[in-house]
Parts: structure tokens; C-alpha cells; sequence
């Protein structure tokens, strides 16, 4: 089998998107049963756990409106997520990495997706700071989001040439 015939198995990606969803929910219901809410607790120097609920998107987008970004929000997570399950429907056999990054992609957009569609906000709790500065709060499913992000621009630069060189 070449390497650039289709994947065996494409959707088996998913079960690594279960497992982000599972883990991602896990950890935003133990920060909301052992946190209160907006009271830091720190953790290392620069490294804090602080329980917040976002209605917006990354770094609070929108979240002063009135509560109709919350579909917004909704329907982009969906979307992305069907977008990009039939990229993984249609990746080819040397497109490992690639997979793994779609499903945390897709873990995360569903992790926040169900906080949104349940709770009507995010649960971020996850905080860094130095000197007085304070990177918004996020929580697993962002590092999901972030790392499948990273990881496709890092296939889009270097995958081809890699491919290039195996075959």
C-alpha cells in the first residue's frame, strides 16, 4: 500500500476527539465543584486555577453582548466540527499527524460546545500571569483547539516536504 492511498480507518481519529471531549469535561466539572468562582488559587508562582465563565469566544470575544453570540458560537463549533470530519473522512494514509490534530480540534470545539449549548458560558479555569500580566483564562479544550492549530500550520509548512522525501 502507498502511503498516499486512503487511510484505513479515517474516523478512528475520533475516538482521540472522545477522549479530549471526556477529558475536557472532567477537568471543567471537578475546577466547578472544587473552585469558587473568580477566587484564585495559586498553583505555582505564575500558575493559578481560577473558576470564570466566558459567554464570549477566545480572550472574551463578544462576551458583553446580550447572549445571541452564544448560537454564533454554537453553529461555528458545529460547522468546524463537520468541515473538518470530512477532511479526516478523506486523509490519506502518511497523514497521521494531521489526524490527531483534526480530532483535538474537533475534542475541543465539542468540549466547548457542550458548556455553551448546557450551561450558556464556558467554564475556563486554567490562568498564567507574570509580572502583574494575566493571560486570559482557558481550559482543556482550548489546548486542544491550540495545539491541533499548531499542528496543522506545522503539516502545512513541513508535512509536504516530508512526504516529498518518502516517496
Amino acid at each position: 500500500m502507498s502511503a498516499r492511498e486512503p487511510m484505513y480507518k479515517p474516523l478512528r481519529w475520533w475516538w482521540l476527539a472522545i477522549a479530549w471531549i471526556a477529558l475536557d469535561l472532567a477537568t471543567k466539572a471537578l475546577a466547578s465543584s472544587q473552585l469558587t468562582y473568580a477566587t484564585p488559587v495559586e498553583v505555582l508562582p505564575f500558575f493559578n486555577l481560577t473558576l470564570l465563565h466566558n459567554t464570549g469566544a477566545a480572550f472574551s470575544f463578544l462576551a458583553s453582548h446580550p447572549g445571541w453570540q452564544r448560537w454564533l458560537f454554537a453553529a461555528i463549533a458545529v460547522a468546524a466540527t463537520v468541515a473538518l470530519t470530512i477532511w479526516m473522512r478523506r486523509l490519506k494514509s502518511d497523514e497521521k499527524v494531521l489526524g490527531a490534530c483534526l480530532a483535538l480540534i474537533i475534542g475541543g470545539a465539542l468540549g466547548n460546545l457542550y458548556d455553551r449549548l448546557f450551561l450558556g458560558y464556558v467554564v475556563d479555569f486554567l490562568s498564567f500571569h507574570a509580572a502583574g500580566w494575566y493571560y486570559p483564562a482557558f481550559n482543556v479544550a482550548d489546548i486542544g483547539i491550540t495545539v491541533g492549530a499548531i499542528g496543522l500550520i506545522w503539516e502545512s509548512v513541513f508535512g509536504e516536504k516530508r512526504r516529498a522525501k518518502q516517496g
